[in-house]
């Protein structure tokens, strides 16, 4: 019975580090792809490039922050978990400020009434 217990552990530990490599890797593409664009935003001399900037970051965030929450499962001591969590704590919050931004992004480009 330990074996299997064993055996599971092991699959699990491959499952979420495979998992984990993957919305890392999503979230390097969107930033990329995202740098890529707003660069020729910006060449075009584009007054939304701040904005898609922005959006871009947040998403590719946000994906780095899921591969972040995911690798918690497998975390074995406290040292580890601390560093996990302010990680998290750091990114959730780089998160928050760049939807602030978008929002009055959004809102200076919005022509007035």
């Amino acid at each position: 019975m330990e074996q299997i217990y064993l055996s599971a552990e092991n699959m699990l530990r491959y499952v979420v580090e495979f998992s984990t490599l993957i919305l890392e890797f999503f979230g390097i593409c969107i930033l990329m792809y995202t740098g890529i664009k707003s660069f020729i935003l910006w060449i075009k001399r584009s007054d939304a490039i701040r904005l898609e900037l922005a959006q871009g970051i947040a998403l590719a965030l946000e994906f780095k922050l899921g591969g972040e929450v995911l690798r918690t499962v497998v975390v074995r001591d406290w040292a580890e978990l601390g560093i996990l969590g302010a990680i998290i704590a750091l990114r959730a919050a780089l998160t928050f400020l760049i939807h602030w931004e978008i929002k009055n992004e959004k809102k200076a480009l919005q022509p007035s009434e």
